[in-house]
């Protein structure tokens, strides 16, 4: 059977863990289109990791108070392998459509980030802070329906230089920047690796590609280049492909 699943975020949760409270969108859910009551058993995890059966108290349109049972496993489990994907700007629906599947596919972090070629300009602060609310709730959702019970962060938005500063800072960790071209194969890549790496940072450009110094401020930090064969892929079709094959090369996907 399909476990009624709902997210509360650990704020939600009593200090025992005794009962956690459903707001908003998931309160609403729970009552106007799965149109459950009191006494009905469903399944709420907090984003971090722990899922709970829990038995509904109470429900109201905005707000909905359940009782835990017991924690139990998740639905899914997670990858091994803590991937962050750091995802140039793109147009319209593309970075949507990149935050939920790569949620599905196991991603545990989200970087939205600023090039030179970026298909978009955002307005102020107040652009960049409303786009990555609408990303991280695409997140919650994907990470909902797929079973798993930790939602990925999604990043405030950040500029390249930035993000290389940031990454060259941290240690043992894998940093592989994709190409169209002037790169090596992600096998060539992995050679260079040590066998129990598991945290690697993944970065996809925009559809206009990456200037030459780009490239060069990249690889000056060690970030390795790495190119997917010969056919040009389009940026949104690219970050869920370099997903895909770098969780199954490091990760779960088999």
């Amino acid at each position: 059977m399909t476990r009624r699943r709902f997210y509360a975020p650990p704020t939600a949760f009593d200090n025992k863990q005794n009962s956690v409270n459903l707001t908003a969108d998931e309160a609403r859910h729970l009552r106007e289109v799965l149109r459950l009551k009191a006494g009905d058993e469903v399944y709420v995890f907090n984003g971090e990791g722990k899922e709970f059966l829990s038995r509904i108290e109470e429900s109201r349109r905005d707000t909905a108070r359940l009782q835990i049972i017991r924690e139990v496993e998740p639905g899914r489990p997670e990858s091994r392998l803590q991937l962050t994907l750091a995802l140039a700007l793109l147009k319209g629906e593309k970075f949507d459509l990149v935050v939920q599947k790569a949620t599905e596919l196991g991603v545990t972090c989200i970087m939205p980030v600023m090039t030179k070629y970026a298909d978009i300009r955002l307005h102020d602060e107040s652009d960049a802070a409303k786009r990555v609310t609408r990303w991280q709730r695409i997140a919650m959702e994907a990470a909902k329906q797929s079973g798993r019970a930790v939602v990925p962060q999604v990043t405030r938005v950040i500029t390249f230089a930035s993000l290389i500063e940031t990454t060259s800072e941290a240690v043992h960790r894998s940093c592989f920047m994709f190409s169209e071209c002037d790169g090596q194969s992600l096998l060539q890549a992995k050679e260079q690796l040590a066998p129990d790496e598991k945290q690697m940072t993944a970065l996809v450009g925009s559809e206009g590609g990456w200037s030459d110094e780009e490239i060069a401020t990249a690889r000056a930090a060690g970030w390795a280049v790495v190119t997917l064969g010969g056919r040009t892929l389009r940026a949104e079709t690219a970050a869920i492909a370099v997903t895909v094959l770098l969780q199954h090369i490091f990760g779960d996907l088999v």
